[in-house]
Parts: C-alpha cells; sequence; structure tokens
C-alpha cells in the first residue's frame, strides 16, 4: 500500500522566515485598509464643515461592493469551472474578462491556482491536501495560504492552459497588472474626480466599500469552500455563503460531479440568482464567448416530452 503524504500542516514549516507576504496582504493588510477608509471618510465628513456627508452615499456604496464582488466571484467561478475543471471553453473575450476578474479577486498567478486545486481534488481530506480542514479550520481558513512550500511555487503551469494566451500573458505579468489594478488605476481615478471637482470624500468611500467586498468575497470563498463546504452545514448557511461566492460554496456534489458548468439546476429565478456563475457561463454561451459547456445531469432541464 502507498504511504499518504506528510500532512501539511505539519510538513511546512511556520515562521516569519517563509511568510507568504503577498497572501497576508491579500487576506488581511487590503481589507483593513479598505475598512480604515470608511473609518477616515466618516471622521473627515463629521470633523469639517466644508466636507458633507449625505444619505445617498450608502446605497452607493452598498452597490459599490455588491459589483466588486459579483465581479470577483465571477473571475473565480469561471476560472474553476472552465480552466481548472474544463467545463467547457472560452473564446478570447470572456478569458481576458476572467483574468481581469481574478486580478481584481487577488487569486494570485493561475499557475499556482490550479497546481493547489489540483492537489485537493486528489488527495481530498487527506494528508497531502493543501487545506485539509482535518489538520484544523485555521489552516484550511488561513494557514496554507500563509505558509507555503516552495516546491508547490515552483511547478509549471498546468498542460491544459499553456496555449490559452491571456492565462499566460497574466502570469508572467501578474505583479505588474495587480499594481497597475490596485494602485495606479485608484489614483487615476482619485486624480480625475479632484480635477474635475466632484467629490473626493464620495470616491474614497466608494473605493473603500469595494476593497472591503473583495476581502469579504475573499473570505467567504476560502471559508465557504475550504471550510464549511467540507462539513455538515445547515441549508441557509450554504445559500449565505453561496450568494457570497456566486454558487461556489455548493460543494457537497461538487467532488462528485467537478466537470459541471452549473452548481444548481438550469432552471429557476433563485437558483440562476444564488449560483450566478453558472448563470454567467449561460451568458458567455449565448454571447458565443463560452461553448461545450459540460452541465451535470441533475443540474440539466429535464427533457420535454412530446405529444402523442
Amino acid at each position: 500500500m502507498k504511504a499518504l503524504p506528510t500532512p501539511r500542516s505539519v510538513a511546512i514549516t511556520r515562521s516569519w522566515s517563509n511568510l507568504d507576504w503577498a497572501s497576508v496582504f491579500a487576506a488581511i493588510i487590503y481589507p483593513a485598509l479598505g475598512v480604515l477608509g470608511l473609518i477616515a471618510a466618516a471622521i473627515i465628513g463629521w470633523s469639517f464643515a466644508g466636507v458633507a456627508l449625505v444619505w445617498w452615499y450608502i446605497p452607493l456604496a452598498l452597490f459599490a461592493g455588491a459589483v466588486t464582488l459579483v465581479v470577483c466571484n465571477i473571475g473565480i467561478g469561471v476560472l474553476h469551472r472552465i480552466w481548472q475543471h474544463k467545463a467547457g471553453e472560452l473564446r478570447w473575450p470572456a478569458q481576458v474578462l476572467t483574468a481581469f476578474n481574478c486580478v481584481v479577486a487577488m487569486q494570485g498567478r493561475f499557475r499556482d491556482w490550479v497546481n493547489y486545486h489540483s492537489q485537493h481534488h486528489r488527495l481530498s481530506d487527506k494528508p497531502g491536501d493543501p487545506h485539509n480542514p482535518a489538520e484544523g479550520k485555521l489552516w484550511a481558513w488561513l494557514g496554507w495560504l500563509f505558509w507555503r512550500d516552495p516546491n508547490d511555487l515552483q511547478r509549471p503551469l498546468a498542460m491544459w492552459l499553456r496555449e490559452t494566451r491571456p492565462v499566460v500573458i497574466f502570469d508572467r505579468h501578474y505583479s505588474l497588472i495587480s499594481l497597475l489594478v490596485h494602485l495606479v488605476l485608484p489614483a487615476v481615478i482619485y486624480l480625475l474626480v479632484w480635477a474635475l471637482g466632484g467629490s473626493l470624500i464620495l470616491t474614497l468611500i466608494l473605493h473603500s466599500s469595494a476593497i472591503v467586498a473583495r476581502g469579504i468575497q475573499f473570505h467567504a470563498t476560502i471559508l465557504g469552500v475550504n471550510v464549511f463546504g467540507h462539513l455538515k452545514t445547515p441549508a441557509w448557511a450554504d445559500y449565505l455563503l453561496a450568494l457570497l461566492t456566486g454558487g461556489e460554496a455548493f460543494h457537497d456534489h461538487h467532488h462528485d460531479e467537478p466537470r459541471s458548468a452549473l452548481h444548481l439546476p438550469r432552471r429557476g429565478l433563485i437558483n440562476r440568482l444564488v449560483d450566478y456563475n453558472g448563470t454567467a457561463l449561460l451568458i458567455f454561451e449565448k454571447l458565443r464567448w463560452a461553448r461545450n459547456l459540460q452541465i451535470a445531469p441533475q443540474f440539466a432541464s429535464r427533457p420535454r416530452l412530446s405529444a402523442g
């Protein structure tokens, strides 16, 4: 009998010297900056008579956060279902959109994402699974992200993605593209708002709301999939996490039917609203941005009975 690998939480040394600061920034520091931005906006608005805070900033902030959350989820969902599990094929507009959305979601290089997830499916809930919740819920949530095995990060891009140009380009220039998206682009927007005489305080609120929403989505995904997705949870928790992850947190069927573009049945308004990552793929199919979508039998439309 082949021996199982050593549990990752035991095999990987945890120290300051091998802490993955990029993951710490994505998971902790950047969301905290968003919270501080909202606090700063409130303090400035209440402290200075010349700065106006009005009630309709709140729905605008919620809208900015909701849009950001959906954008991040659609990126991760399409990455997971199509590029990871080959549940279909994407044409270049959807490829570029997915790659960009994943940068917004701070998912790191596709090479590492796909390799880690492949190991997870190969050794799910067993020693060697990168985020095995049996080794500790905190490890499956954050530990595996913060402390990496250098061998994992040296693995090459998966063979089936090497001809997908946006994946190759975004991986090759990931740090630069991330800097442009998360630092340069916001700086340009602030500058334009200032130059045009717009409200910098509203811009700060919207920007901070988007940052906080991305942090919520980030943690909902790793908690909803890596931890709660492998535990028995009540239906209300499944649907709440699914709303925050675009359907990725519906995980009980996933290891049985990994090559499914949908995580809930095709029909039904609630199904399509909750599993909106799958709905995005159906829209891509209508736009001819996606083809050959694979759908698990239990999620496909029931065949219509012919008359007579």
